[in-house]
């Protein structure tokens, strides 16, 4: 059946010539955030070893002319304002050993701001984890209300708390209670089309001293298809004077620009398009800062030898994180022996699986690229894999009558449910 929302304005909201820029910079309380942009928290891929690379990708990057950013305005390395961990669970952080919380709490000092993520439904257990993020040191805290995997939903958590604003204020007021740092929300406009509560929701954030919101402008019942619908984020910032940050369907700069000029919102956030081009937020902020200096919005475009040495340099961080802390991606045991072994082989097991993930996403739209998916998910060891990467671009370096096809608003094969 065909939506209603399959016909939004966001097509034109594209086309039209754009006269507001992202800004160059945020405040969530005394946290400040240059410039305007963040990578959503996504289960599976925002671990510490993506966080950083996304935080370094400016290195994959030779850049040409005029598309500089503006330094004194923006992060000149990835264009990146602010990062975000995995959701978290809360009843699973409240309860586990320190030892085991560095699977999810690791983090580095270069990835300040930072903000810790968490999925749950009970109050209490929320806000002790909520204090745990911030004794961690994280520079704000983060509700999902968004995340609309069937066994999140069917514990109540993620989207599933859009169906109990009760429950949602009980929320609210005990994280607000138990931490001192920014505390934010990422929802969706609801659960289903008969049932958008994101306004109201958005007032009741505010009431209850929240610092910021995150609309995803999609219900539950949509998941990821159809079109986002922007015009309920601006319908949410009409309705609070807390800073609002939109999300959904931001796949070029072009498109966080029509965002920006269609709802007023405070900043952007970007999710699926993050794994696909790692470059986007360089891209945003070199579009942003061109715009500004010459009216025409520019941006760099990666190479062949870009996305080779951004993959590369990808699998040599993860592999370097296993090496050095597998209880950052392994399980943890009761015997210590064990416990490291198994950490050390399940680490690398999941290092590999997301090399190729990575791999998959980033591949997509370069002739022969079907190749080398199929060539990588047959590889068993990481080093197996990077030899395959290295064959593949050899070849294209050798072969320049082949051009890229990538297109930067192309969609991933598959969205995990978990990304809310």
């Amino acid at each position: 059946m065909k939506k209603e929302w399959d016909n939004s304005a966001i097509t034109a909201a594209r086309a039209m010539p754009h006269m507001a820029r992202v800004p160059a910079e945020l405040h969530i309380g005394p946290v400040r955030i240059a410039p305007a942009t963040v990578l959503a928290p996504m289960a599976g891929v925002t671990d510490t070893v993506f966080r950083r690379f996304i935080k370094n990708v400016g290195m994959f990057t030779n850049p040409a002319e005029p598309a500089d950013v503006d330094i004194e305005t923006s992060n000149e390395t990835s264009g990146c304002g602010l990062i975000m961990t995995e959701f978290t669970s809360a009843d699973g952080l409240s309860r586990m050993r320190e030892t085991k919380r560095k699977r999810y709490l690791t983090y580095y000092e270069d990835e300040h701001p930072i903000s810790a993520q968490l999925f749950g439904s009970n109050p209490e257990t929320l806000a002790d984890s909520a204090r745990i993020c911030e004794d961690a040191g994280f520079d704000l805290v983060d509700l999902n209300l968004g995340c609309p995997a069937k066994r999140v939903v069917a514990c109540n958590g993620g989207s599933g708390l859009l169906r109990d604003l009760p429950r949602i204020r009980e929320i609210f007021e005990a994280i607000r209670k138990s931490v001192s740092i920014p505390f934010t929300v990422k929802f969706r406009m609801g659960w289903n089309d008969t049932n958008i509560v994101c306004v109201e929701l958005a007032k009741m954030a505010e009431d209850c001293g929240l610092n910021a919101v995150a609309l995803h402008a999609r219900t539950r019942e949509q998941g990821y298809a159809g079109d986002a619908r922007w015009e309920w984020i601006a319908a949410v910032k009409d309705a609070v004077s807390i800073p609002v940050i939109g999300n959904g369907d931001i796949r070029t700069p072009e498109d966080a620009a029509a965002m920006v000029e269609s709802t007023r919102c405070d900043a952007v956030m970007i999710g699926r398009a993050a794994p696909a081009n790692p470059w986007i937020f360089r891209q945003i902020a070199q579009y942003t800062a061109s715009k500004q200096s010459t009216g025409i919005g520019a941006y760099d475009k990666p190479t062949d030898m870009d996305r080779y040495r951004m993959i590369r340099d990808y699998f040599e961080r993860l592999m370097a994180e296993v090496a050095e802390h597998p209880e950052v991606l392994g399980p943890a045991d009761d015997d210590l022996s064990k416990r490291l072994k198994r950490n050390h082989e399940s680490a690398q097991r999941d290092a590999i699986g997301r090399m190729k993930q990575f791999a998959s996403w980033f591949t997509h739209g370069i002739p022969g690229g079907a190749t080398l998916r199929r060539d990588i998910f047959e590889a068993k060891r990481g080093a197996q894999v990077m030899d395959k990467v290295e064959a593949f671009f050899t070849t294209r370096a050798n072969a320049p009558e082949l051009e890229s096809t990538l297109e930067p608003d192309e969609e991933l094969d598959a969205t995990p449910a978990s990304w809310g």
